[in-house]
């Protein structure tokens, strides 16, 4: 029994085990769905751009603790020659790590769900990297001065967080990238020429178009792009829930010893 084969066995299980424990999230998201709520047309100049606006995958990993996230895309294009070697969107990640938070996702068009938030929010472009914290208490985000490495491996980008790695929820959007506006973002309009983003919803003010061309939703996304409303991905942890249910849990045991020791002591 205590053979080779098992041997072999002990030698394979903790590196298996290892990539278990560090994957914490998997997301797919369809091909072909880059253009809203299925009313866009997406620029032809440049050309090319639906697959490389195509969101396919949300991904976490714990690496030596802290959040690791990629983004599968259908293709990598680099139109305005950005240094990452992709410039065809902007992606905006926003994490929800515990109760609170902000609704509003970054002035794109949408809300998360009521009574929901965000603590975390990354923004990058091909040039640029930013990353806004939300701390307790309050629902402004502020600016924090910290390193967003990222990589692209074939058509997926990947993030190396500050963020503690855990059980999360996401919300992921992807816009069409722009170096004619002052954030990078190409708004929708209902007419114009080659380099248009082209809805037949006005893009601007109450009830406007969403500004991202595709999403990775928790829900249907024709719905989302209607309401505004913007379903996440994946879950959160409440440690205040799971730190009462252990104490009731443990009042629960310490309750039945004490019975226990009552019922068999002599009388």
């Amino acid at each position: 029994m205590g053979g080779p084969r098992s041997g072999n066995m002990r030698c394979i299980l903790p590196p298996v085990l290892a990539l278990l424990a560090a994957a914490l999230l998997t997301v797919p998201d369809p091909a072909g769905d880059a253009r809203g709520d299925g009313t866009y047309t997406l620029p032809t100049q440049p050309a090319g751009l639906a697959a490389a606006l195509d969101l396919r995958e949300l991904r976490a990993e714990s690496v030596n603790g802290k959040l690791r996230l990629m983004v599968g895309l259908g293709a990598v294009q680099n139109p305005w020659n950005a240094p990452l070697g992709y410039s065809a969107g902007v992606l905006d990640i926003f994490v929800k790590s515990r109760l609170g938070g902000a609704s509003d996702l970054g002035g794109l068009g949408f809300t998360t769900p009521p009574n929901d938030g965000w603590q975390y929010h990354l923004h990058f472009t091909g040039f640029d990297q930013t990353l806004d914290f939300v701390p307790d208490g309050s629902s402004k985000p502020v600016r924090k001065n910290v390193a967003l490495p990222i990589r692209l491996t074939g058509s997926t980008l990947s993030i190396d967080t500050p963020i503690p790695a855990g059980q999360y929820s996401y919300w992921v959007t992807l816009s069409v990238y722009s170096p004619f506006t002052p954030d990078g973002l190409l708004r929708p309009s209902v007419s114009g020429g080659a380099a248009s983003l082209v809805t037949p919803r006005s893009g601007t003010g109450r009830g406007s178009a969403p500004i991202p061309v595709d999403v990775i939703s928790g829900g249907d996304q024709t719905r989302a792009y209607t309401l505004g409303v913007l379903q996440p991905v994946g879950q959160t942890r409440d440690r205040r829930t799971i730190l009462l249910l252990g104490m009731g849990i443990f009042g629960l045991l310490l309750t039945l010893v004490a019975t226990v020791a009552v019922w068999r002591s002599p009388r």
